[in-house]
């Protein structure tokens, strides 16, 4: 059993972390009716959510156990367990990608990011959301041992840890432009276009 699939089979069945300010901005950040690929969907939440705003969606996830829960749950809906580098589908299939709470879990940002500007095509949207390390919190795990190793428990599933300006170069570096990032109460919201 992999990774995720061990993790995903000890988290309870409950919402995402902050599901409706992350549901309201991903869909404020969408054009009407874009056809949107949810990378990392888990459970299928934002699926269904962005589902009953009237946007045509499609959820992958590296793991089983959640698709098998979003199956259960949103039977209506396609969802997909993907393996390895490349998503399966034609360049350009969607107009939009929804990476939530999904980038500091992996290794390959810049592959990931790669294959999103691939699959939403020039010009695509992308819309994010990651955990915020901004300056207080980084001086609070700096001065509170405590804090620090319950932060960086290395057992803990996000590998990386991202403040405003390093998921801007990290974005940028991944081929995407337009890049727009607010934080909100310990989060970092995104919105970038792939490069044309």
């Amino acid at each position: 059993m992999g990774y995720f699939e061990r993790l995903w089979c000890e988290l309870p069945d409950v919402a995402p972390e902050h599901f409706e300010r992350r549901r309201a901005f991903l869909i404020s950040a969408l054009e009407p009716r874009s056809r949107v690929i949810d990378v990392g969907c888990g459970a299928g939440w934002f699926c269904d959510a962005l589902a009953a705003a009237g946007f045509s969606v499609v959820g992958v996830d590296v793991a089983e156990e959640p698709v098998r829960r979003a199956r259960a749950r949103y039977g209506d809906l396609e969802f997909l367990v993907v393996g390895g580098e490349e998503l399966p589908f034609a360049a350009g299939a969607f107009d939009a990608a929804w990476l939530g709470e999904v980038i500091e879990h992996v290794q390959d940002g810049l592959g990931l990011l790669a294959e999103v500007a691939r699959v939403v095509g020039p010009g695509g949207r992308l819309v994010l959301s990651t955990p915020d390390h901004a300056w207080a919190r980084r001086l609070w795990l700096g001065v509170s041992r405590r804090a620090f190793e319950a932060h960086f428990e290395p057992r803990s599933d996000h590998v990386r840890f991202f403040t405003r300006r390093s998921l801007t170069g990290l974005l940028n570096a991944g081929g995407f432009e337009q890049i727009e990032i607010r934080r909100t109460r310990g989060v970092l919201l995104a919105t970038a276009r792939a490069a044309r």
